[in-house]
């Protein structure tokens, strides 16, 4: 599918000297998820150390999936937004020392160490699309698909060593926990050049934000079923990061091999992901892609809990595959669908603002309904109305519309 054709801006100023170099960008989205999906595996050994009860541990999971989405629900109010360079660098420091944060003793340290790293990979979330859209308006699909990749590809390595690491520490969480505080402190320091120069912030850096692009994005119908389609397929996700090892166990599935399970889901997630531009090529909406992604979820889920364990990885892999499709299709709409970069912007941080404060209930209420059923069958049918939801909202999102046009120079967008 071709990319939308309509710039006010020459594609020249998000080319060449100025255009954050795709490695980056990969770089940066790597460490976008480790901090959340690092948890899951670990979760039995953290309860069991600092006797935790249920509703704390499922805070420990629920805390940072609504931070995810902070910053894009205070967007709209400052009187001068923070350029989307320095808005990410910003963000990456602030998750080193939150993950940095989590290696003393205490549960609310631990809490608010999570709480932070929520916070931080939200400023990252938001500003990552609006620098795609920026620096490559013409690959906005292919670059989204490859930095999608790079978020699950994280959260796969995040899910698959840090059982390994905590055996060989003496059975200790918090080692796995804090080392993921060297590759972001590696990715701060790349962008800390890109930071302090305006010049490649161009577009923030001469236009104020407006309440008025606020204002229009907000009352948006499409930009709301947007919303809605994001935040349930990421109710999911973190459901499944989070639960997906426990269920494994419960299942009769030792520790690691419950880990290794979650590694795949994610890095079929990263499949999923990769898959996205071929598979809208030839749409001219992307309706279909959302069919596909909730059949495959669908049939995933259910083969989790109810098909016979030896076949799980099987159904890992198809709900990974949905999911991760899901997500990158969710983040393309923005590109697709936004007119300029500060409509990008705009609805990006209210897209994912709105949407991860959704996502916040799907560990939470895994959870609930698990320890008021003591099945997982409830919480896996649970899911399956979530996805007849999330299909309704999927197909009003993938009509081909613009949700926020731009108004004219005159106007007061």
């Amino acid at each position: 599918m071709a990319e939308r054709g309509r710039r006010r801006r020459p594609a020249a100023r998000g080319t060449g000297r100025t255009a954050v170099p795709v490695p980056l960008i990969v770089l940066t989205a790597v460490n976008l998820r480790p901090a959340v999906a690092a948890v899951g595996p670990l979760l039995p050994m953290i309860s069991g150390e600092l006797r935790l009860s249920g509703a704390v541990a499922g805070a420990l999971t629920t805390l940072p999936v609504v931070a995810l989405g902070a910053y894009g629900l205070v967007a709209p109010f400052p009187r001068r937004a923070p350029r989307s360079n320095t808005l990410l660098a910003t963000g990456l420091w602030l998750l080193t020392v939150a993950m940095a944060a989590r290696l003393p003793d205490g549960t609310p340290v631990l809490l608010a160490g999570s709480l932070v790293a929520g916070f931080a990979i939200s400023l990252g979330n938001i500003a990552l699309p609006t620098i795609i859209k920026r620096d490559y308006p013409g690959s906005v699909t292919q670059v989204t698909s490859v930095y999608t990749v790079a978020v699950t590809l994280g959260a796969a390595l995040a899910s698959a060593v840090v059982v390994p690491i905590a055996e060989a520490t003496h059975h200790s969480w918090r080692w796995p926990l804090v080392l993921w505080a060297v590759p972001a402190v590696i990715a701060a320091v790349a962008w800390l050049p890109r930071a302090t120069h305006a010049d490649g912030d161009w577009n923030e850096a001469d236009e104020p934000p407006s309440r008025g692009l606020a204002t229009r994005v907000w009352r948006s119908p499409p930009a709301w079923q947007m919303a809605a389609y994001f935040g349930l397929q990421s109710l999911l996700v973190y459901a499944a990061l989070a639960w997906l090892p426990t269920i494994c166990q419960d299942r009769g599935m030792p520790a690691a091999p419950a880990g290794y399970a979650t590694a795949l889901l994610s890095l079929v997630q990263a499949i999923g992901s990769l898959a996205l531009p071929a598979l809208i090529r030839r749409t001219r909406d992307q309706r279909p892609q959302v069919v596909t992604v909730v059949a495959a979820c669908a049939i995933g889920f259910a083969g989790i809990v109810w098909a016979p364990v030896g076949t799980v990885w099987l159904w890992t892999a198809l709900l990974g595959f949905g999911q991760g499709l899901g997500f990158a299709l969710a983040l393309a709409f923005v590109g697709l669908r936004a007119d300029g970069i500060r409509e990008t912007a705009m609805l990006s941080a209210m897209m994912q603002g709105v949407g991860y404060v959704i996502a916040a209930v799907g560990p939470l209420g895994f959870g609930f309904l698990h320890d008021v059923a003591h099945t997982w069958t409830v919480p896996v049918a649970a899911a399956l109305v979530v996805l007849a939801c999330q299909l309704l909202a999927g197909l009003g999102a993938g009509r081909n519309r613009v949700p926020v046009p731009q108004r004219t120079a005159g106007g007061c967008g």
